[in-house]
Protein backbone atom coordinates (compact mmCIF):
# COMPACT_ATOMS: atom_id res chain seq x y z
CA UNK A 1 0.00 0.00 0.00
CA UNK A 2 2.88 2.36 0.77
CA UNK A 3 4.26 1.92 -2.77
CA UNK A 4 0.82 2.69 -4.23
CA UNK A 5 0.54 5.92 -2.18
CA UNK A 6 4.04 7.00 -3.20
CA UNK A 7 3.33 6.30 -6.87
CA UNK A 8 0.00 8.17 -6.70
CA UNK A 9 1.61 11.19 -5.00
CA UNK A 10 4.42 11.38 -7.58
CA UNK A 11 1.90 11.02 -10.42
CA UNK A 12 -0.34 13.79 -9.07
CA UNK A 13 2.60 16.16 -8.47
CA UNK A 14 3.75 15.50 -12.04
CA UNK A 15 0.31 16.31 -13.46
CA UNK A 16 0.13 19.47 -11.34
CA UNK A 17 3.51 20.66 -12.63
CA UNK A 18 2.56 20.06 -16.26
CA UNK A 19 -0.83 21.78 -15.91
CA UNK A 20 0.74 24.86 -14.28
CA UNK A 21 3.48 25.19 -16.86
CA UNK A 22 3.75 28.76 -18.10
CA UNK A 23 4.59 29.60 -21.70
CA UNK A 24 8.30 30.21 -22.02
CA UNK A 25 9.82 32.20 -24.82
CA UNK A 26 13.52 32.07 -25.49
CA UNK A 27 15.00 35.30 -26.80
CA UNK A 28 16.72 38.56 -26.00
CA UNK A 29 15.50 41.30 -23.67
CA UNK A 30 15.84 44.96 -24.56
CA UNK A 31 15.18 47.52 -21.84
CA UNK A 32 14.05 46.09 -18.50
CA UNK A 33 13.70 42.34 -18.08
CA UNK A 34 10.29 41.14 -16.87
CA UNK A 35 8.36 37.99 -16.12
CA UNK A 36 5.80 37.08 -18.77
CA UNK A 37 2.32 37.20 -17.31
CA UNK A 38 -0.33 34.59 -18.05
CA UNK A 39 -2.56 37.58 -18.80
CA UNK A 40 -0.34 38.90 -21.62
CA UNK A 41 -2.76 39.80 -24.43
CA UNK A 42 -2.44 38.76 -28.06
CA UNK A 43 -5.27 41.08 -29.13
CA UNK A 44 -6.23 44.72 -28.74
CA UNK A 45 -8.46 43.88 -25.73
CA UNK A 46 -6.37 45.96 -23.26
CA UNK A 47 -7.23 49.07 -25.31
CA UNK A 48 -10.99 48.51 -24.94
CA UNK A 49 -11.20 50.06 -21.47
CA UNK A 50 -9.01 53.06 -22.25
CA UNK A 51 -10.52 56.48 -22.89
CA UNK A 52 -9.07 59.92 -23.42
CA UNK A 53 -5.62 60.32 -21.92
CA UNK A 54 -5.82 57.13 -19.81
CA UNK A 55 -3.24 54.36 -20.05
CA UNK A 56 -3.05 50.80 -18.79
CA UNK A 57 0.01 48.90 -17.54
CA UNK A 58 -0.05 45.55 -19.33
CA UNK A 59 1.79 43.06 -21.51
CA UNK A 60 1.07 42.49 -25.18
CA UNK A 61 2.28 39.70 -27.48
CA UNK A 62 2.49 40.10 -31.25
CA UNK A 63 4.61 39.93 -34.36
CA UNK A 64 6.99 42.73 -35.29
CA UNK A 65 5.98 44.08 -38.71
CA UNK A 66 8.34 47.05 -39.02
CA UNK A 67 11.27 48.56 -37.15
CA UNK A 68 12.74 52.05 -37.52
CA UNK A 69 15.57 51.61 -39.99
CA UNK A 70 17.38 54.73 -38.77
CA UNK A 71 18.04 53.58 -35.16
CA UNK A 72 15.57 50.88 -34.10
CA UNK A 73 13.79 53.49 -31.97
CA UNK A 74 10.21 52.36 -32.74
CA UNK A 75 8.38 49.37 -34.13
CA UNK A 76 4.97 48.38 -35.44
CA UNK A 77 3.51 45.19 -33.97
CA UNK A 78 0.70 43.14 -35.50
CA UNK A 79 -1.74 41.58 -33.04
CA UNK A 80 -3.79 38.41 -33.57
CA UNK A 81 -6.86 40.67 -33.89
CA UNK A 82 -5.28 42.07 -37.12
CA UNK A 83 -4.75 45.44 -35.48
CA UNK A 84 -1.42 47.21 -35.42
CA UNK A 85 0.19 48.86 -32.39
CA UNK A 86 2.81 51.57 -32.72
CA UNK A 87 5.50 51.03 -30.06
CA UNK A 88 8.08 53.44 -28.68
CA UNK A 89 10.54 52.77 -25.89
CA UNK A 90 10.36 54.45 -22.49
CA UNK A 91 12.51 57.56 -22.19
CA UNK A 92 14.17 56.68 -25.52
CA UNK A 93 16.23 54.43 -23.23
CA UNK A 94 16.81 51.47 -25.53
CA UNK A 95 16.45 50.38 -29.14
CA UNK A 96 15.70 47.10 -30.87
CA UNK A 97 17.60 45.47 -33.75
CA UNK A 98 16.66 46.88 -37.14
CA UNK A 99 16.32 43.34 -38.53
CA UNK A 100 13.71 42.17 -35.99
CA UNK A 101 10.72 42.26 -38.39
CA UNK A 102 8.88 38.95 -38.56
CA UNK A 103 9.77 37.88 -35.02
CA UNK A 104 7.45 37.29 -32.07
CA UNK A 105 7.66 39.94 -29.34
CA UNK A 106 6.36 40.30 -25.80
CA UNK A 107 6.14 43.90 -24.61
CA UNK A 108 5.80 45.16 -21.05
CA UNK A 109 4.60 48.73 -20.46
CA UNK A 110 1.74 51.16 -20.96
CA UNK A 111 -1.03 50.84 -23.56
CA UNK A 112 -2.86 54.00 -24.66
CA UNK A 113 -4.47 55.79 -27.59
CA UNK A 114 -2.83 58.73 -29.26
CA UNK A 115 -3.84 61.10 -31.96
CA UNK A 116 -0.77 61.34 -34.16
CA UNK A 117 -0.23 64.74 -35.72
CA UNK A 118 0.38 65.19 -39.44
CA UNK A 119 3.96 66.24 -38.65
CA UNK A 120 4.66 63.06 -36.64
CA UNK A 121 3.04 60.86 -39.29
CA UNK A 122 5.29 62.41 -41.92
CA UNK A 123 8.36 61.98 -39.71
CA UNK A 124 7.69 58.26 -39.24
CA UNK A 125 6.82 57.84 -42.91
CA UNK A 126 10.18 59.42 -43.82
CA UNK A 127 11.90 56.94 -41.47
CA UNK A 128 10.15 54.18 -43.44
CA UNK A 129 11.42 55.62 -46.73
CA UNK A 130 8.15 57.08 -48.04
CA UNK A 131 8.19 59.01 -51.31
CA UNK A 132 7.26 62.70 -51.64
CA UNK A 133 3.90 61.67 -53.12
CA UNK A 134 3.17 59.40 -50.14
CA UNK A 135 4.13 62.18 -47.71
CA UNK A 136 1.81 64.62 -49.52
CA UNK A 137 -1.14 62.25 -48.92
CA UNK A 138 -0.77 62.65 -45.15
CA UNK A 139 -3.14 65.52 -44.40
CA UNK A 140 -5.08 64.72 -41.20
CA UNK A 141 -4.32 63.57 -37.64
CA UNK A 142 -4.80 59.85 -37.03
CA UNK A 143 -5.93 58.01 -33.87
CA UNK A 144 -3.59 55.06 -33.23
CA UNK A 145 -3.10 52.23 -30.75
CA UNK A 146 0.13 53.08 -28.94
CA UNK A 147 2.38 51.34 -26.48
CA UNK A 148 5.30 52.68 -24.46
CA UNK A 149 7.46 49.70 -23.63
CA UNK A 150 9.81 49.68 -20.67
CA UNK A 151 11.01 46.26 -21.78
CA UNK A 152 10.61 43.90 -24.73
CA UNK A 153 11.49 40.26 -25.27
CA UNK A 154 12.15 39.36 -28.89
CA UNK A 155 11.89 35.63 -29.51
CA UNK A 156 14.75 33.74 -31.14
CA UNK A 157 12.23 31.93 -33.34
CA UNK A 158 9.47 33.70 -35.31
Amino acid sequence: MKIFNTFTTVFLVGILMVSCKQETIQGDYFGEEFKISRKASKTSAPFDGITGKDSLQTQIVGEIKEVCQAKGCWMKVQLESDEEVFVRFKDYGFFVPKDAAGKKVVMNGAAFYEEMSVEDQKHYAEDEGASEDELAQITAPKKTLRFEADGVLIADQP
